[in-house]
């Protein structure tokens, strides 16, 4: 009992609250010494037991190497677990992991991407191996990517998190990441390192793409589905779900220069109300299992050093009794990463494994590199207590336990091929791609084409004929590009044309670091082929924007993907105005994976269209929307700036944020909540339920919306709430509430909302999160634009 004791609290330190359970459970376990169930079983092998009891039982069996090999995992590494033809290789895994290890990184990229069933054999092998060869057969957990679908080969491909925004549909997000958990749990993984709930305030960084866009709220309620998606109940029983990660905990949507990685030098109250919100929102609301730390540093402290953000905020504060990740490397970072950068707070790697211990970072990815250098000789030196390695590793076994892993962790590889990729989770993706494209401007009625009025069309543009996925992707059964499924729905009626136009980059690939582009010669070539298919069609349905190369993850030095510039990159205007000049109508489809400054493309085409990256169905959806079987109804999650000089561009800015430029505009080219429909809607009868509230109370608020136009729609009905006098600044209106409403011709629906606390509280200037007494201005509409917007006022008291 004594040994025990000084184990656990010899050096004084507090230990995670969710923990203290763990703590006293193995007191017990170690005064009874009682280490097997009646069966004869070791009792963490008893699935009869509670988890908390086996994971206490297991900690106090395993030696301390056992214990820093949970804290690691191995990804390009895995070569080390495998033989030439790619089999895993047991003598090569009793070589080098003799201790076990904690997780085993992406098995789905093995030789640039097994096929489903090779992956389920493979990460089968590797449980087998550890689960019934180690000492104490612990398994390992398999993480996977799985931004907008398993980034595997054959899995469903969905539209990019920035697109998913757009629908402003949490039960559309929820079942999309339900099947993006079903099709990698098939072949043996356990964990998603999504969602990503990075509040995206700067169009500049490469990794817009992976967000939910610009609006706390918005992102927390979008995030929060897709973990009740990868989570379900949290049971995890019939091994169709995944423990989900939120990432990148905080501050990194914002970077400095828009440069990925970069500091986030914001106030705490802004981390706290704009970058934390979502994280918080779904720690208290969905029970995350994980949450990866961010690269960048808040208020000179990296996020993977950080005791105030790590354990204060999240464990402390949120209560949180998950696990946390490292991000790739970052551990790393903190002293120096050779050919990229290091932070400098740590003098080397045993430093830099002290802080992320201390921090709370409980295992590192990908490698084994610094804790596996360095923890065994901290905690023998002294300088970290196994006491400290044990709260680390707790949350982790407990996982696994969770997950079934010890009972039952083998996948049915006949089972594999029936649900990967299978046409029921094709037909979800083209859902969510019709559901995504947002429709800007439609001048005089030019979108949908009357398909039985014309007799051909010019399909034009670089992204026309050519994958249009965006970052962590994987290799979907099939994709169908904007030229296939024009002409697939209308080539039998009309003449389909194409031309490429001119080229984004002549280079490709979101993995490949060189990005080229065109000569002049070589795009002169191609508009001249364009206008010239274009004078002979009715109508030019153009598809440009960006590419995986434009916008993108920038890694390393040498792997760029942020830019200084908002503008079509390459000749795309010259192709605009080249297309213009035929005097045809032209009918613009938008492909990015940020927000761009596309000014001359709006005054040129007739109608344009914002459809971010659309996934495996794109060509589809495009279809469907251009000849009117779909009726768009995306909604813009970030707005679209009308230049670079006019960032910072989101709409929940302070009141003193916008006074004016010389010369120019200061709003946004399309503001945040935006987007038309082929039908018009009226919002009447805005009314409360009561005029005055305490404090502690609610109320709600209740409009009437009604399809006012000649075909069924969907709307987008949209709460905002401004403090109108405050002991702080406070934004001049902020989201709090969404529904999208789909409507007949002529029908009508009461929409409500509940106003309550949590909408009206805010950090004030002691730093409390209260509300305080005053007038709340009450807004509903359509977008986040004062002129869509509808106004009441609400008296809060005491």
């Amino acid at each position: 009992m004594k040994r025990c004791l000084a184990l656990w609290f010899t050096d004084g330190k507090a230990v995670f609250p969710g923990l203290i359970i763990v703590l006293l459970l193995v007191i017990s376990s170690c005064a009874s010494d009682k280490t097997l169930s009646e069966e004869g079983k070791s009792m963490y092998q008893d699935k009869t037991i509670p988890i908390d009891q086996r994971v206490s039982n297991l900690l106090s069996l395993m030696t301390l190497e056992e214990k820093v090999a949970q804290m690691q995992c191995v990804w390009e590494e895995k070569s080390l677990l495998l033989d030439a033809d790619f089999q895993f290789n047991a003598d090569s895994a009793q070589n080098y992991f003799p201790d076990g290890i904690g997780q085993v990184g992406r098995p789905s990229d093995v030789n640039s991407g097994l096929k489903p069933v090779e992956t389920a054999k493979l990460t089968n092998a590797i449980q087998r191996y550890f689960l019934e060869e180690t000492r104490l057969g612990i398994p390992v957990i398999f993480h996977e990517e799985c931004l907008h679908g398993h980034a595997a080969k054959d899995a469903a491909s969905f539209p990019q998190p920035i697109g998913l925004a757009a629908t402003f549909d949490t039960e559309l997000v929820e079942r999309l990441y339900a099947m993006a958990a079903k099709e990698a749990s098939a072949v043996g993984a356990h964990q998603a390192l999504t969602p990503v709930v990075d509040v995206a305030r700067e169009p500049r960084w490469g990794r817009v793409e992976e967000t939910y866009g610009e609006d706390p709220y918005l992102s927390g309620q979008m995030g929060l589905a897709a973990v009740k998606g990868f989570q379900g109940d949290g049971q995890y029983q019939d091994k169709t779900r995944l423990l989900a990660t939120l990432k990148h905990m905080a501050g990194h949507g914002q970077p400095e220069s828009g440069m990925n990685i970069s500091p986030a030098n914001y106030s705490e109250r802004i981390i706290r109300e704009v970058f934390l919100s979502p994280f918080k929102e779904i720690v208290q609301n969905g029970k995350v299992a994980s949450i990866m730390a961010s690269y960048n540093e808040i208020d000179g402290v990296p996020s993977h050093a950080s005791r105030w953000l790590m354990r204060d905020v999240l464990r402390e504060e949120w209560g949180f009794e998950g696990f946390v990740v490292s991000d790739y490397y970052a551990l790393r970072e903190l002293n120096d990463r050779e050919g990229l950068f290091g932070h400098g707070v740590a003098e080397n790697t045993a430093e830099a494994a002290r802080l992320a211990v201390e921090a709370g970072i409980n295992i590192e990815l990908p490698e084994r590199d610094v804790y596996h250098k360095s923890l065994l000789e901290l905690v023998k030196s002294g300088v970290i207590s196994e006491r400290q390695i044990d709260e680390l590793v707790a949350p982790m076994l407990k996982a696994k336990f969770q997950l079934g892993l010890f009972d039952n962790p083998y996948v049915d590889t006949e089972q594999v091929t029936q649900i990967v990729g299978n046409s029921a989770h094709g037909a979800l993706a083209r859902e969510a791609a019709s559901k995504t494209i947002t429709l800007l401007q439609n001048k005089n009625g030019a979108a949908p084409i009357a398909v039985n009025k014309i007799n051909s069309v010019a399909v034009i543009g670089p992204n026309t004929d050519r994958s249009l996925l965006g970052g962590y992707s994987g290799t979907p059964k099939y994709e169908v590009s904007v030229l296939e499924g024009i002409q697939s729905l209308i080539g039998e009626e009309v003449k389909v044309r194409f031309a490429e136009g001119c080229k984004i980059t002549t280079t490709s690939g979101w993995g490949e670091d060189e990005v080229l582009l065109a000569t002049e010669q070589e795009d002169a070539k191609l508009i001249a082929e364009a206008v010239k298919i274009a004078r002979k069609s009715d109508v030019i349905v153009l598809a440009l924007g960006g590419n995986e190369q434009t916008s993108r993850e920038a890694w390393s030095a040498g792997h760029m993907g942020d830019r200084t510039d908002l503008q079509l990159v390459g000749r795309q205007n010259q192709l605009i105005d080249a297309l213009a000049a035929t005097g045809k109508p032209i009918v613009a489809f938008v492909f990015n994976g940020r927000p761009l400054a596309f000014n001359n493309l709006l005054e040129k085409a007739d109608a344009v269209f914002e459809c971010w990256y659309l996934g495996q169905e794109t060509g589809s959806a495009v279809a469907d929307v251009l000849v009117g079987n779909v009726n768009p109804g995306g909604k813009l999650p970030i707005s679209i700036p009308r230049s670079v000089g006019h960032i910072p561009a989101y709409y929940n800015y302070k009141p003193s944020a916008r006074r004016g430029y010389l010369f120019d505009e200061t709003d946004a080219l399309f503001p945040f909540g935006f987007g038309l429909s082929y039908t018009t809607f009226e919002l009447s009868n805005l009314r409360l339920s009561a005029n005055s509230m305490p404090a502690d109370d609610s109320v709600e608020v209740s409009v009437s919306l009604k399809n006012t136009g000649d075909r069924t729609g969907s709307e987008v009905v949209q709460l905002y709430i401004r403090d109108r006098f405050s002991s702080v600044t406070r934004p001049v209106k902020e989201l709090k509430g969404f529904q999208r409403v789909v409507l007949k011709a002529g029908e009508s629906k009461m929409v409500t909302f509940q106003i309550t606390k949590k909408a009206l509280a805010f950090y004030d200037i002691n730093m409390d999160f209260v509300v305080e007494p005053g007038d709340f201005d009450i807004m509903v509409g359509t977008s986040s634009r004062t002129e869509d917007l509808q106004v009441l006022s609400l008296s809060v008291a005491q």
